[in-house]
């Protein structure tokens, strides 16, 4: 480009854009395309007040120059820092952890990050630390996956102000939750069995205190007292695969037992190889089914009967619940968001034996 030198005589200077190693600024395309910062930052959040023309004039100046927002640019426009918190406990089982990374796709694609916190206790001061945290971290809002009872009331005796949203946990004061319909999942698998001519169903169960321990065994429970079926005691396992060893050896031992619902496929795994150890043929002699359908899940030997929960629509859900909380709208929700499961039928379970 141009400008007049102190003699009236046009002298050529350099492009700031041409110095190696230069970043535009917001100014800079304001500068180009005439008009103000804050028209940019309108333009950046696509905003609706922005004139066509001035929008395309803006973004030419961008392409021009080479710019690229950043997110600080981005959080000044929009007073948000476009991040999400989450809190989670036990992340180490497949549950939470399917739900986080959920979570953190269905954040992309709105065009957020998320910044995570597992905590090993669930008392309420560690709670309201994990939530000071990610607020000193930037989060806009927090998403808690909270599978246990006992860090459902951490979080109800905390008093969080931030915009929140609860996974599988109801703090019963209007704040929005996600569930999966683990009683229907526990219905169909058990219902899946007793149609196969089995007697009973016999269950190992989640351990005390997970909300989707119990209400997979509820499920359980009732959908063997609607058929008339005996309800037997329950076995309760520690969702790994080892427990369920240990409980299927109990069980295999058992010659009457025809048919187990574990209520994860970790311990459903377990039970399998319990069973064969004890020459107990799955599905012949016993049948076996598990719930939330593990990558592995089908590729077991025999290929295991399960419950699928989407656990991308349950990451869906929780964004899409907590963004309107972020722009100050807070009303209550008067039900839960409840994700459908689906019964996967595999090899693992056949008709009682004769």
């Amino acid at each position: 480009m141009t400008e007049g030198s102190a003699d009236g005589t046009p002298r050529r200077t350099r492009s700031r854009r041409s110095f190696a190693g230069f970043r535009p600024v917001m100014g800079d395309v304001a500068r180009r395309a005439g008009v103000s910062k804050q028209t940019v930052s309108r333009v950046l959040n696509d905003h609706p007040s922005v004139r066509p023309e001035t929008r395309e004039r803006v973004l030419a100046a961008m392409r021009e120059l080479g710019y690229r927002p950043s997110q600080s640019a981005r959080s000044l426009a929009s007073g948000r820092t476009r991040m999400l918190g989450v809190i989670s406990f036990d992340a180490a089982q497949y549950g939470p952890a399917a739900a986080l990374a959920a979570i953190n796709s269905a954040a992309r694609e709105v065009g957020h990050l998320v910044s995570s916190i597992a905590l090993a206790t669930a008392d309420p001061a560690t709670v309201v630390h994990a939530v000071d945290r990610l607020s000193a971290e930037g989060a806009d809002g927090v998403i808690a996956i909270a599978p246990q009872a006992g860090l459902g009331r951490s979080m109800a005796e905390a008093g969080i102000e931030t915009p929140l949203v609860m996974l599988e946990n109801d703090l019963g004061d209007g704040t929005p939750f996600v569930t999966a319909d683990a009683m229907t999942g526990a219905r169909l698998a058990t219902g899946h069995l007793l149609g196969l001519g089995h007697p009973t169903v016999r269950h190992i169960a989640g351990p005390l205190g997970w909300t989707v321990a119990e209400q997979r065994a509820a499920g359980w429970g009732a959908a063997l007292r609607a058929a008339g079926a005996e309800v037997p005691e329950p076995l309760y396992g520690d969702w790994s695969a080892e427990s369920g060893y240990v409980l299927g050896r109990r069980l295999a031992a058992r010659p009457e037992v025809s048919a187990v619902f574990a209520a994860n496929d970790q311990m459903a795994l377990g039970a399998l190889r319990a069973f064969h150890e004890a020459g107990r043929r799955v599905p012949q002699d016993v049948s076996v089914v598990g719930y939330d359908d593990i990558p592995e899940a089908a590729y077991l030997l025999p290929p295991l009967t399960t419950v699928r929960t989407d656990y991308a629509e349950i990451g869906r859900r929780c964004v899409q619940l907590l963004l309107p909380r972020l722009d100050g709208v807070r009303q209550p929700q008067q039900h839960p968001s409840v994700v459908p499961i689906d019964l996967v039928i595999r090899s693992s379970t056949g008709p009682a034996p004769a």
